[in-house]
């Protein structure tokens, strides 16, 4: 328990070392109408940490959580996201994950708002995804941050929905812009009935809600074809492309290659 204790205290200082040297960097996947027209990417953050190599958010997010580190480092996830979307020449959107954490403390929907001038985005480009337990705790305060944020004109998207216990009571709460079908359902569909008829009553529920609706990790044709069959709106996942530097997408955001180059250089 000791050596726990001490690696996971070494991990928190390595932490705070590393967002104060920027060893951070935003990973893009990108996100699809059914028929495969582009809409937009999700942010996923990487450690490129100078001695074990790119580091993905499940080996630190959650220390960075309960060290008060999401903070900062969700702020300069906001920050550099916004920047980024502002800068393409084709106006995608982009989503960005918000930790449970960032609705407890300080003032969430004000830091958007200065982000999104401080970038010039529009905030309609902007969309904040939430797993219910964003919700669990001060249920009171988590929605009236929902609202100030959807007043800004930013889109919410219920993330990794059927997960949960409650993600069906939440929807009551708060309305939504947005279903995202957890990726662990999407896996077996075509395979497992129990999939299908879970995959399939989502999206009769969103779309019973006036929600679009979307899949998560969509791997091979036939997923995204049984998918389409039952009207899914949208969909993310491998098949489409994986996390990468988005100077590796440069021809979806309408960047010139010598544009590409250079991100790839700074990054």
């Amino acid at each position: 328990m000791d050596m726990q204790l001490r690696e996971r205290r070494a991990l928190q200082d390595d932490l705070r070392a590393a967002i104060g040297r920027g060893e951070f960097v935003l990973h893009y996947q990108p996100q699809a109408r059914i028929d495969g027209r582009m809409i937009g990417f999700e942010t996923l953050v990487r450690w490129r940490h100078p001695s074990r190599g790119l580091v993905s958010p499940a080996s630190f997010i959650q220390v960075a959580e309960e060290s008060g580190l999401i903070l900062p480092l969700g702020e300069w996830i906001l920050r550099e996201a916004c920047r980024e979307a502002a800068s393409w020449e084709t106006p995608l959107n982009i989503a960005v994950n918000l930790s449970p954490v960032q609705f407890r403390h300080g003032d969430l929907p004000g830091l958007v708002h200065s982000l999104l001038i401080e970038a010039g985005l529009a905030p309609s480009r902007l969309e904040v995804e939430i797993t219910e337990g964003v919700l669990i705790g001060d249920t009171a305060r988590a929605l009236s941050i929902l609202r100030r944020l959807k007043a800004l004109g930013v889109r919410i998207a219920m993330d990794d929905f059927g997960t949960g216990y409650s993600s069906l009571s939440y929807l009551q709460l708060f309305p939504f812009d947005k279903i995202k079908i957890d990726k662990r359902f999407v896996a077996d569909v075509g395979q497992s009935e129990q999939s299908n008829a879970i995959v399939r009553a989502v999206i009769g529920l969103g779309h019973g809600l006036d929600m679009p609706v979307m899949a998560e990790g969509v791997e091979t044709a036939d997923q995204l074809a049984f998918l389409e069959g039952e009207a899914c709106d949208e969909f993310q996942g491998y098949l489409l492309g994986p996390p990468r530097p988005i100077a590796e997408y440069a021809e979806l955001v309408g960047e010139p290659p010598r544009v590409k180059a250079s991100v790839a250089r700074a990054g």
